[in-house]
Protein backbone atom coordinates (compact mmCIF):
# COMPACT_ATOMS: atom_id res chain seq x y z
CA UNK A 1 0.00 0.00 0.00
CA UNK A 2 0.76 3.59 -1.23
CA UNK A 3 2.55 5.70 2.29
CA UNK A 4 2.74 8.96 2.77
CA UNK A 5 4.51 11.17 5.29
CA UNK A 6 2.60 14.32 6.23
CA UNK A 7 2.82 16.98 8.23
CA UNK A 8 -0.25 17.32 10.45
CA UNK A 9 -1.84 16.01 12.81
CA UNK A 10 -3.04 12.11 12.94
CA UNK A 11 -6.82 11.62 14.81
CA UNK A 12 -9.56 9.82 13.73
CA UNK A 13 -11.88 11.15 11.30
CA UNK A 14 -9.79 14.00 10.83
CA UNK A 15 -8.53 15.60 7.18
CA UNK A 16 -5.33 15.47 6.11
CA UNK A 17 -4.10 17.39 3.52
CA UNK A 18 -0.93 16.44 1.39
CA UNK A 19 0.71 19.24 -0.39
CA UNK A 20 0.40 19.71 -4.32
CA UNK A 21 3.35 17.95 -5.13
CA UNK A 22 1.99 14.94 -2.69
CA UNK A 23 -1.34 14.99 -4.08
CA UNK A 24 -0.36 15.03 -8.08
CA UNK A 25 1.89 12.04 -7.37
CA UNK A 26 -1.17 10.30 -5.51
CA UNK A 27 -3.71 11.28 -8.41
CA UNK A 28 -1.49 11.25 -11.69
CA UNK A 29 1.31 8.83 -10.66
CA UNK A 30 -0.37 6.48 -8.47
CA UNK A 31 -4.13 6.90 -10.51
CA UNK A 32 -5.60 7.07 -6.68
CA UNK A 33 -9.47 7.78 -6.41
CA UNK A 34 -12.12 8.97 -4.05
CA UNK A 35 -12.25 5.83 -1.28
CA UNK A 36 -9.33 4.33 -2.44
CA UNK A 37 -7.12 3.87 1.10
CA UNK A 38 -2.91 4.99 1.68
CA UNK A 39 -0.76 4.56 4.71
CA UNK A 40 -0.08 8.08 6.32
CA UNK A 41 2.36 8.84 9.29
CA UNK A 42 3.95 12.03 10.49
CA UNK A 43 6.86 11.09 12.92
CA UNK A 44 4.34 11.20 16.34
CA UNK A 45 0.78 9.85 16.07
CA UNK A 46 1.86 6.56 14.51
CA UNK A 47 0.83 5.73 10.94
CA UNK A 48 -2.65 5.43 9.86
CA UNK A 49 -4.89 4.21 6.87
CA UNK A 50 -6.04 7.13 5.44
CA UNK A 51 -9.19 7.26 2.82
CA UNK A 52 -9.28 9.90 -0.28
CA UNK A 53 -11.89 11.61 0.54
CA UNK A 54 -11.99 14.42 -1.93
CA UNK A 55 -10.25 14.72 -5.40
CA UNK A 56 -9.79 18.87 -5.69
CA UNK A 57 -8.76 20.75 -8.91
CA UNK A 58 -5.64 21.95 -6.84
CA UNK A 59 -5.02 18.80 -4.48
CA UNK A 60 -6.56 16.00 -2.60
CA UNK A 61 -7.81 15.59 1.00
CA UNK A 62 -7.11 12.60 2.63
CA UNK A 63 -9.67 11.31 6.43
CA UNK A 64 -7.90 9.33 8.73
CA UNK A 65 -9.63 6.14 9.74
CA UNK A 66 -7.97 4.04 12.11
CA UNK A 67 -3.95 3.75 13.38
CA UNK A 68 -2.89 1.00 12.31
CA UNK A 69 0.67 1.08 14.44
CA UNK A 70 1.46 3.13 17.33
CA UNK A 71 4.73 5.59 17.03
CA UNK A 72 8.39 3.91 17.52
CA UNK A 73 11.57 4.76 16.83
CA UNK A 74 14.66 3.37 16.07
CA UNK A 75 18.16 4.09 17.89
CA UNK A 76 19.38 7.17 18.76
CA UNK A 77 21.77 7.12 15.83
CA UNK A 78 23.02 10.65 14.02
CA UNK A 79 25.38 10.26 10.45
CA UNK A 80 27.57 13.08 10.43
CA UNK A 81 29.68 13.56 6.93
CA UNK A 82 31.63 15.79 5.60
CA UNK A 83 29.86 17.85 2.33
CA UNK A 84 30.99 15.90 -0.62
CA UNK A 85 29.66 16.32 -4.58
CA UNK A 86 25.96 17.02 -4.87
CA UNK A 87 25.23 13.41 -6.41
CA UNK A 88 27.23 11.46 -3.02
CA UNK A 89 25.73 13.90 -0.52
CA UNK A 90 22.13 12.76 -1.97
CA UNK A 91 23.17 9.15 -2.02
CA UNK A 92 24.20 9.52 1.94
CA UNK A 93 21.19 10.95 2.87
CA UNK A 94 18.71 8.25 1.12
CA UNK A 95 21.09 5.68 2.69
CA UNK A 96 21.28 7.14 6.29
CA UNK A 97 17.53 7.36 6.32
CA UNK A 98 16.83 3.65 5.02
CA UNK A 99 19.22 2.50 7.41
CA UNK A 100 17.69 3.94 10.40
CA UNK A 101 19.49 7.02 10.83
CA UNK A 102 17.57 10.11 12.77
CA UNK A 103 19.81 12.91 11.67
CA UNK A 104 22.15 13.49 9.31
CA UNK A 105 24.58 16.71 9.81
CA UNK A 106 26.82 17.76 8.02
CA UNK A 107 30.46 19.45 8.13
CA UNK A 108 33.05 21.57 6.49
CA UNK A 109 36.46 20.09 7.37
CA UNK A 110 39.66 21.86 6.26
CA UNK A 111 39.75 19.05 2.97
CA UNK A 112 36.02 19.84 1.89
CA UNK A 113 35.67 20.24 -1.49
CA UNK A 114 32.00 20.52 -2.99
CA UNK A 115 29.34 21.68 -4.58
CA UNK A 116 26.44 24.01 -3.20
CA UNK A 117 23.79 22.09 -0.76
CA UNK A 118 20.38 22.33 -1.62
CA UNK A 119 18.73 21.29 1.81
CA UNK A 120 15.17 21.21 0.32
CA UNK A 121 16.13 18.53 -2.00
CA UNK A 122 17.77 16.62 0.47
CA UNK A 123 15.17 16.90 2.62
CA UNK A 124 13.01 15.27 -0.54
CA UNK A 125 14.86 12.62 -0.45
CA UNK A 126 15.15 11.83 2.96
CA UNK A 127 11.19 11.79 2.96
CA UNK A 128 11.14 9.69 0.12
CA UNK A 129 12.93 6.87 1.44
CA UNK A 130 11.02 6.60 4.49
CA UNK A 131 8.02 6.35 3.04
CA UNK A 132 9.44 3.65 0.75
CA UNK A 133 10.90 1.56 4.11
CA UNK A 134 8.53 1.36 6.26
CA UNK A 135 9.80 3.89 9.03
CA UNK A 136 7.90 5.77 11.10
CA UNK A 137 9.62 9.01 11.43
CA UNK A 138 11.83 10.86 8.47
CA UNK A 139 15.50 11.95 9.88
CA UNK A 140 16.14 15.51 9.94
CA UNK A 141 19.26 16.97 7.55
CA UNK A 142 20.76 19.85 9.25
CA UNK A 143 22.90 22.79 7.40
CA UNK A 144 26.12 22.43 7.21
CA UNK A 145 28.45 23.36 10.04
CA UNK A 146 32.37 23.73 10.67
CA UNK A 147 33.59 20.39 12.09
CA UNK A 148 35.69 21.99 15.18
CA UNK A 149 31.81 24.06 16.13
CA UNK A 150 30.29 20.56 15.65
CA UNK A 151 32.47 19.36 18.13
CA UNK A 152 32.68 22.47 20.68
CA UNK A 153 29.10 22.16 20.57
CA UNK A 154 28.90 18.20 21.20
CA UNK A 155 26.20 16.47 23.40
CA UNK A 156 26.72 15.17 26.74
CA UNK A 157 26.76 11.49 26.90
CA UNK A 158 26.55 10.90 22.99
CA UNK A 159 29.28 8.51 21.56
CA UNK A 160 31.41 9.28 18.60
CA UNK A 161 32.33 6.42 16.16
CA UNK A 162 34.95 8.36 14.50
CA UNK A 163 36.09 6.66 11.18
CA UNK A 164 40.02 6.42 11.18
CA UNK A 165 41.34 5.63 7.61
CA UNK A 166 44.66 5.87 9.20
CA UNK A 167 45.14 2.61 10.10
CA UNK A 168 45.46 0.83 13.54
CA UNK A 169 42.08 1.37 14.97
CA UNK A 170 39.90 -1.29 15.56
CA UNK A 171 37.04 -2.70 14.00
CA UNK A 172 33.38 -1.68 14.20
CA UNK A 173 32.92 -4.90 15.77
CA UNK A 174 34.43 -4.18 18.83
CA UNK A 175 31.63 -1.61 19.34
CA UNK A 176 29.45 -4.82 20.29
CA UNK A 177 29.74 -4.12 24.24
CA UNK A 178 29.27 -0.90 24.24
CA UNK A 179 25.96 -0.92 24.85
CA UNK A 180 23.10 1.67 23.79
CA UNK A 181 22.47 5.24 24.05
CA UNK A 182 23.14 8.26 21.44
CA UNK A 183 25.67 7.79 18.64
CA UNK A 184 26.97 9.66 16.26
CA UNK A 185 29.36 7.95 13.24
CA UNK A 186 31.93 10.58 12.11
CA UNK A 187 32.43 10.30 7.91
CA UNK A 188 35.72 12.66 6.72
CA UNK A 189 36.04 14.24 3.07
CA UNK A 190 37.46 12.30 0.20
CA UNK A 191 40.85 13.68 1.19
CA UNK A 192 40.72 12.53 4.61
CA UNK A 193 41.06 14.43 8.07
CA UNK A 194 43.93 16.71 8.12
CA UNK A 195 46.20 15.60 10.95
CA UNK A 196 45.32 18.67 13.58
CA UNK A 197 41.79 17.31 12.90
CA UNK A 198 42.49 13.61 13.26
CA UNK A 199 44.61 14.41 16.60
CA UNK A 200 41.72 16.67 17.97
CA UNK A 201 39.24 13.48 17.02
CA UNK A 202 41.42 10.95 18.85
CA UNK A 203 42.09 12.93 21.89
CA UNK A 204 38.42 13.43 22.80
CA UNK A 205 36.84 11.25 25.67
CA UNK A 206 33.49 10.70 23.64
CA UNK A 207 35.19 9.30 20.53
CA UNK A 208 35.81 5.59 19.80
CA UNK A 209 38.03 5.66 16.38
CA UNK A 210 37.28 2.37 14.12
CA UNK A 211 38.18 0.60 11.28
CA UNK A 212 36.15 0.17 7.84
CA UNK A 213 38.89 -2.29 6.92
CA UNK A 214 42.04 -2.23 4.76
CA UNK A 215 40.40 -0.31 1.79
CA UNK A 216 40.01 3.47 1.10
CA UNK A 217 36.26 4.07 0.39
CA UNK A 218 34.97 7.03 -0.97
CA UNK A 219 32.52 8.78 1.23
CA UNK A 220 29.24 7.46 0.43
CA UNK A 221 30.42 3.94 0.40
CA UNK A 222 32.34 4.49 4.13
CA UNK A 223 28.65 5.84 5.26
CA UNK A 224 26.94 3.14 4.09
CA UNK A 225 29.43 0.33 5.64
CA UNK A 226 29.98 2.47 9.12
CA UNK A 227 26.01 2.65 9.23
CA UNK A 228 25.27 -1.04 8.58
CA UNK A 229 28.00 -2.11 10.58
CA UNK A 230 27.12 -0.12 13.54
CA UNK A 231 23.68 -1.57 12.97
CA UNK A 232 24.70 -4.77 13.54
CA UNK A 233 26.95 -4.08 16.05
CA UNK A 234 25.08 -1.58 18.33
CA UNK A 235 21.47 -0.80 16.72
CA UNK A 236 18.36 -2.64 16.33
CA UNK A 237 18.42 -5.08 13.70
CA UNK A 238 18.26 -8.07 16.31
CA UNK A 239 15.43 -7.01 18.47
Amino acid sequence: MIRLHAHGDLKAAAPVAPTLDQSRYLTQVMRLKAGDDLLVFNGRDGEWRCTVAEVLKKGVILRAEEQVRPQTFGPDLELIVAVVKKARVETIVEKAAELGARRVRLVLTKRTNADRIRLDRLDAIAEEAAEQTGRMDVPVVDDPIKLDALLDGWETGRRLMFCDETGGAPAVSSLRDAGEGPWSILIGPEGGFSPEEGERLRSLPFTTAVSLGPRILRADTAAIAAMTLWQAAVGDWER
